[in-house]
């Protein structure tokens, strides 16, 4: 056993523990397309990493995993920076306001409830989503019938105020939505340690109507900077990013995310969705049985006088 001393999280964890995790989360980051933030959280719970040293750690390996994309996107002219920056102004905001509540929340000594219970509803929300999504195209694949989505489908979002035009994007929108959206997706990355990819993507496709070729690009863009953001106001502010935890993290996830990339060549889109679903659903599973069981350690505080 090779034990590293993380002084942050004040504990000791085997070495090759962390970087078969960071190299596992790698590999379904490169399997599925996914960042892993929402997976990795609480698997450092599960470890017995302190849940706000979880998610300041985390939020700094999504920034290494975030920036070699944006770079293959951006080599290729499949960025939107007009776009990035209008969602970065309001995930910066969404950074700042989202330590704040992080602060707040430790102080009151709510922070572990309510990152445990957040994922759980995010976990069983996307995984539920993504499964019925699966089941529903293999079905349509096997009846021989296909969905086609409209392109510029007109919404109530589209008639809102101070709109701009995104040439790259070819679109003519208000700048209250990306806005709006940058600023949701910057509260995550502070509050829970995820870059938001998950949720992002999907929105900038059927919310704002961008072309899904510069959609993966301009989204690896925004979480790039707010997750960066996000680890420096944590470091500042709540103290909560271990280096030594995150680099080992990062490191595994790298070597993970090359072989995952392969073998997700080898397989289709709907089934590669239908097996995420899955490893997201036993997460949120094992998550909520820890919230609802007993723990093994009980104890009480009690104030006690000094004669």
């Amino acid at each position: 056993m090779f034990q590293i001393y993380l002084p942050i999280a004040e504990m000791s964890v085997d070495i090759f523990l962390l970087l078969g995790m960071g190299g596992a989360v790698g590999f379904l980051s490169g399997l599925f397309g996914v960042g892993g933030g929402f997976l990795m959280t609480p698997l450092l719970i599960f470890i017995g990493v302190p849940p706000p040293v979880a998610v300041g750690s985390e939020v700094n390996q999504v920034v290494a995993a975030s920036v070699s994309g944006f770079m293959a996107h951006w080599r290729r002219r499949q960025v939107d920076f007009k776009m990035g920056v209008v969602l970065l102004s309001g995930g910066t905001l969404g950074s700042a306001f989202g330590v704040w509540l992080f602060e707040i929340l430790r102080e009151l000594g709510q922070i572990n409830l309510v990152i445990s219970i957040s994922y759980v509803f995010m976990l069983g929300s996307i995984g539920t989503l993504m499964m019925v999504e699966s089941v529903r195209t293999i079905l349509r694949r096997r009846s021989g019938t296909t969905a086609r989505r409209k392109a510029h489908v007109h919404n109530w979002a589209h008639g809102l105020p101070f709109k701009m035009r995104f040439r790259t994007s070819r679109l003519y929108i208000s700048a209250i939505l990306p806005v709006g959206l940058g600023f949701f997706v910057g509260v995550l990355a502070s509050l829970m340690g995820v870059g938001g990819g998950f949720l992002l993507v999907p929105a900038m496709i059927y919310l704002l109507g961008m072309p899904v070729s510069v959609v993966i690009g301009t989204s690896l863009f925004q979480i790039t900077f707010v997750t960066a953001v996000a680890t420096i106001l944590h470091s500042a502010n709540t103290q909560t990013v271990d280096v030594v935890l995150a680099g080992l993290l990062t490191l595994g996830a790298v070597i993970g995310a090359q072989f995952g990339t392969r073998v997700g060549a080898e397989l289709r889109g709907e089934e590669l969705r239908g097996l995420l679903a899955l490893v997201v659903l036993g997460v949120c599973a094992t998550l909520l049985w820890r919230l609802i069981t007993e723990p093994s350690n009980l104890f009480s505080l009690s104030v006690v006088g000094l004669n």
